[in-house]
Order: structure tokens, then C-alpha cells, then sequence
């Protein structure tokens, strides 16, 4: 049986996929990644999850970030003329942090 293993690298991290590994059961598949993908960097936690337990959504079924248009949350899209006082500083503000962060 091939079993999926994921590692953590330092606690609060997220664990990513380092390979993975053939065993009979979780506890050889657990010692397998120990021993194959625990020992070569830092690590502070393994998961072993049988492969065939392993889904995926891909591009073909949905579409992933960018495709909604999310402008609505800025007071800069609505043409309000002449606009309020706060939101013409607001929007001068984070205009100038563009400009210092070098983002324009």
C-alpha cells in the first residue's frame, strides 16, 4: 500500500507533501516516514494518509482566486461625487502607502 506523507517543518506551519512511502499498515507507514523524510530536514510533525484517501480538486472543476470581481469592498468604486471627506483622505492615504512601498 502507498501512504502520502506530509511534513511540518517548525509547529504552526502548514504541512506540505515530502513524497511518500510503501508500507502494510499506519504504524510501518509512520516508521517508514520517519525514518525516509523525518531524519533529512527539521521536522516537527509527520502525517501518513493512504494514497488512494488523497482527493483533489483541480482547475478543470473550478476556477481558484481571481475570477470574482471584489472591487465593491473598496469606497473608491462607487462614483460618488463630490465624495465625502474621509474617503478622499482614505483613498489620498493608501495611495501615498502605494507609492512608498513602491506598488504603482
Amino acid at each position: 500500500m502507498i501512504w502520502e506523507v506530509f511534513r511540518q517543518k517548525k509547529t504552526g506551519e502548514y504541512h506540505t507533501h515530502c513524497g511518500n512511502v510503501h508500507a502494510p499498515d499506519r504504524e510501518m507507514a509512520k516508521l517508514f516516514a520517519q525514518i525516509q523524510h523525518g531524519r533529512r530536514k527539521p521536522t516537527n510533525s509527520l502525517w501518513v494518509v493512504p494514497q488512494e484517501e488523497v482527493g483533489e480538486v483541480d482547475a478543470e472543476e473550478t476556477s481558484f482566486g481571481g475570477t470574482t470581481d471584489k472591487s465593491y469592498r473598496w469606497s473608491t468604486a462607487y462614483n460618488i461625487e463630490p465624495p465625502a471627506k474621509e474617503v478622499e483622505e482614505s483613498a489620498n492615504e493608501q495611495a501615498e502607502a502605494e507609492r512608498q512601498r513602491g506598488d504603482s
